[in-house]
């Protein structure tokens, strides 16, 4: 599925969230790698299911063509500094719903972007019929899930000791949905 750009500035700091497009792959991959060794928050650490040019212009293909997924980058410049995908099945039972994850590059933390990809994220759902999202974010990320609760998701669950982290110890990944009547 395809949105039409948005143009945000916070903080001094201006950019834009679109679909994504074939030529951000090489970005794309740039970034993925980059943005998993700035922070544990991600299930990856940096080179671990490295995704290279093909690999993301399948997706961002995929992705614009089928109604149930939506692939954001957010722009700065020429920069891609952030991104989001929400990946639906068509499935049944679980049409109703997608799955949402977000990442964004450690120097643009504070600067609204994860916050305005997900808005972008729930209202393309709500727009299309789509009832639930879902999503996954590390017990430790206080920060992720008061934004998350704010805009209307709950916690669905805890898995126990699901992420093993460089200090050696387990933390539990929380689970967490938003319904939308």
């Amino acid at each position: 599925m395809i949105i039409d750009a948005r143009e945000f500035t916070v903080k001094g700091l201006r950019y834009s969230i679109r679909s994504a497009i074939a030529p951000d792959a090489e970005q794309l991959s740039e970034v993925r790698v980059q943005i998993d060794g700035e922070t544990e928050n991600m299930d990856r650490e940096a080179g671990e299911g490295f995704l290279d040019v093909p690999g993301f212009q399948q997706i961002i293909q995929e992705d614009t063509e089928l109604p149930r997924n939506l692939f954001l980058v957010a722009v700065a410049g020429e920069r891609i500094v952030g991104y989001s995908r929400c990946a639906g099945t068509y499935l049944k039972r679980s049409a109703h719903k997608v799955e949402f994850g977000v990442c964004v590059l450690q120097e643009f933390w504070g600067c609204g972007i994860g916050k305005r990809l997900l808005q972008e994220s729930i209202a393309w759902a709500d727009a299309h019929g789509i009832r639930k999202i879902t999503l996954h974010v590390l017990e430790t990320n206080e920060k992720a899930i008061r934004l998350y609760e704010k805009l209307g998701f709950e916690r669905e669950g805890i898995l126990k000791n699901d992420k093993l982290l460089s200090d050696g110890k387990y933390y539990n990944t929380v689970v967490m949905g938003r319904f939308h009547d």
